[in-house]
Order: C-alpha cells, then structure tokens, then sequence
C-alpha cells in the first residue's frame, strides 16, 4: 500500500444531512479525518475553520466557484488560507457557462490558466474537476478536458472517476494519460442500470460497477496524495460514508498521513 492514498470525504455528498457539526461528528465517528469543503463553507470561512478544529478534521483540499476566483479573487485566496487549503479545485460549470466550441474551451483554459498562476503567487495549488461534459469530443474532434489540461502543463487535475465512466470513457485511460497531473481522486460508483434511481443511480464505494481492485494499481501509480469519496445524492449520508471508508481502508488507503519521525 502506498503512503499516499489517504482517505478525504467530499462535503457536498452531505448537504441535505444536518448541521455542519452533525456531519463532521459522524465522519470523525466512522474515521475520517480529511474533508473537501464546497464553495457555500467558504462564506464564513472562520465559522467553517472553528468546527473542523473542534471535530480534529482538516479540509487541504476545497472546491471554489470558478465566479469567486475571477470576481473576489483575494477574499477567495483569504478564505483558503483561514480553512487551510492547499489545493484550490474549481469544480463546475452551469451549463448557460460553459464553452459551445473548441476556441471556447481554449479561451477559457487561458482564464483559469491565469488564476493559476495567481493562487501560485500565494502558495496555492490549483487543479480542475471534471464531470462527464468535458469528456464530449467538439464538432473538430477535440475534448474539452484536453484543451483544459493542455492549456496549462502547471494547472493540476482532480478526477472523478465516477463522471469519467458516466461519460462513457475508460477511466484507466484517462488516468494513464495525466499521471503526473492528477492531485486528487474523487472515488465514486455506479450502480448497475435501473437501479438506485431514488440515488441518481450513484451507489457507495465499492457497492456499485466499477472494479476498484482492478483499478486500484492505476490509483496508486499516478502518486496523487487524496482520495476522496463522493456520492452526489445519497440516501443515508452515514451509511454511504461509512461503506466507502471501509472499502477505501480494505484496499490499503489510510484516513491520516502516518506520523513523521520524531
């Protein structure tokens, strides 16, 4: 088992389930001890900061609104630094925003390629998380996750394997192809066709279609420290996370970075 796959839990995956305090005690309970924050707990990052303290969890990684960065990038940047972010992820498009064509796609690489370099400027690394539309190939034959990616050698990836699939790509491939891009996983499954529709057909770690043993190798090799589970609409958030962290922790990840040496 490589040291590096440590265990991180998405926070959107338990929007709908209580308090902040209520969801971090029940993550702390099962053994995270990593959190992915989303852009609402960014709004009073020092509330946000305090409850994370209080249940010993940290969030290195967090997504942030891709508006937030271009139109309040230093309040943006101050709220990272107060939640301890080291990895700043932008995470999504609505679709009224997203490019209709390769030249789009090029432009907006160039945009988030300048954010890049300005979170670098403050220690910050940056990295962009794909769903399945960034894996459509546009009328010229080109992929709109390429042109991101290639816009870019610095910028960094968080992949979600579960969108990967949904888009009808093999995620060992892509994975392969960005080896030494990929900062985070997000590690999410299906369920079989038909079913867990009440779920959006999503399904816990380990309890859906994707082979995770087979794919495991491949998770390691690329060496991207966090492993993180999601689950975009879960019916029970403690049972979901508390499968996925027996998954993860069967196949060797760890919910802590191991001590160093006094």
């Amino acid at each position: 088992m490589a040291a590096h796959a440590i265990i991180s839990f998405q926070l959107h995956s338990a929007r709908k389930f209580g308090t902040l305090d209520d969801q971090l005690a029940t993550l702390a309970e099962i053994g995270y001890r990593h959190v992915e924050t989303v852009p609402t707990l960014t709004e009073d990052a020092a509330a946000t900061r305090e409850a994370l303290d209080r249940h010993g969890m940290a969030a290195p990684t967090g997504h942030f609104a891709l508006s937030a960065l271009t139109e309040d990038f230093d309040s943006t940047v101050a709220a990272a630094d107060t939640l301890g972010t080291q990895l700043v992820v932008i995470p999504f498009l609505p679709p009224e925003a997203r490019p209709r064509n390769a030249a789009g796609w090029r432009g907006l690489a160039a945009r988030i390629s300048d954010i890049r370099r300005r979170l670098s400027d403050h220690g910050l690394a940056c990295a962009w998380h794909n769903h399945d539309f960034e894996l459509v190939a546009q009328e010229d034959g080109s992929v709109p996750l390429d042109l991101l990616l290639g816009g870019d050698a610095a910028l960094k990836w968080e992949a979600d394997i579960g969108w990967i699939r949904c888009a009808g790509a093999a995620p060992q491939v892509w994975l392969d192809r960005y080896a030494g891009r990929v900062a985070a996983l997000h590690i999410k499954d299906l369920a079989p066709e038909g079913e867990n529709l009440d779920e959006d057909g999503w399904a816990d770690v380990g309890h859906g279609t994707i082979d995770w043993e087979a794919l495991w190798p491949t998770c390691l090799a690329i060496a991207a420290p966090w492993f993180i589970v999601e689950h975009d609409n879960p019916s029970d958030f403690a049972r979901f996370a508390r499968r996925s962290f027996e998954t993860l922790t069967a196949l060797g990840a760890v919910p802590a970075p191991a001590a160093k040496p006094a």
